[in-house]
């Protein structure tokens, strides 16, 4: 953990977890009249947290019903990504669980309320898997990623696992079956490498 708890920039705060790695963005609105302007990227105020690959990819989601679980995603080497994740309509529980080897918080996971109203968004770097739960219906998550997606390096954890344990807001109302289906890790889990 970094002595300082919140490093400052022009248009975003990042705001350390205690997942190394993991931060908590907000960004800082030009408001007037009219509304608001932000941004969801800025390359040089990113680099400053870690970040130094391009963004290659940005997704969209929407969620029909309050309580829908997506993932715990993840790309396996040599694809793994970073990603900032935004909720642009509603409100999700946002979760990000450290899978690196040999890190120091190996099968901790961290979650953060993200939504439209506190223009929060979530850095989750390379080694983590990433899921959400909605808090509302109707909700619109935008992902912007550094690696293409690659089936092939495709994996997941299954989000109910009682080894990592993650508390889910809400009770849950639906997830994929793909999602259903990922099995629960073991004792002789070991993570990916980055």
């Amino acid at each position: 953990m970094k002595e300082s708890k919140v490093m400052q920039y022009p248009r975003f705060s990042f705001q350390y977890t205690p997942i190394a790695g993991l931060f908590i963005l907000e960004k800082k609105p030009f408001v007037d009249s009219r509304g608001f302007f932000c941004r969801l990227f800025s390359c040089e105020e990113f680099k400053s947290a870690g970040l130094d690959k391009p963004i290659v990819q940005i997704n969209q989601s929407f969620t029909k019903n309050r309580g829908t679980i997506r993932g715990l995603h993840f790309q396996l080497p040599p694809c793994t990504e970073t990603k900032i994740v935004n909720c642009l309509h509603g409100e999700i529980f946002d979760v990000a669980v450290d899978i690196r080897k040999n890190s120091p918080t190996f099968l901790q996971w961290f979650g953060t309320i993200l939504s439209a109203d506190n223009k929060k968004s979530f850095l989750i770097p390379d080694g983590l898997a990433h899921g959400f739960q909605t808090l509302t219906d109707d909700t619109e998550v935008i992902y912007l990623v550094t690696a293409n997606y690659n089936p092939e390096k495709e994996d997941a954890l299954n989000a109910q696992d009682p080894t990592i344990g993650i508390q889910w807001p809400v009770d849950i109302t639906e997830c994929s079956n793909k999602d259903k289906a990922v099995r629960f890790i073991d004792q002789n889990y070991r993570g990916i490498k980055i």
